[in-house]
């Protein structure tokens, strides 16, 4: 393997995890802003239909990061199956777990 294919996988096995991290992380703050319309609208009783239009914008909004996390995740897929036919990815190495970032949640102390 070239010099230069190295360091290109190596720095393509770190930002897919990122990509994936930050895309995750977006929708958990577009879904906390959703949370916090809909409670918004509740406790000052306003009409139901009050915000209606920011609540479905925002609700588009979440399903564009949810199909761009897919997309992500396919292109992941697919960069494991050509760094095993260029001979970058060892058959039985499997993914890096992506670096903890300085705002990772609650679930990560769970996990790990």
């Amino acid at each position: 393997m070239s010099y230069q294919i190295k360091i290109a996988s190596d720095q393509i096995k770190q930002e897919v995890p990122l990509t994936e991290a930050s895309i995750d992380q977006a929708l958990i703050s577009v879904s906390n802003l959703m949370s916090t319309l809909v409670q918004a609208r509740v406790d000052t009783g306003v009409p139901a239909a009050t915000g209606q239009i920011a609540v479905r914008r925002l609700a588009k909004a979440q399903m564009a990061l949810i199909e761009a996390s897919s997309d992500v995740l396919r292109v992941h897929g697919e960069l494991v199956k050509v760094g095993r036919e260029c001979a970058v990815l060892d058959v039985h190495e499997t993914c890096p777990p992506a670096q903890a970032s300085a705002g990772q949640g609650k679930l990560l102390s769970v996990a790990a």
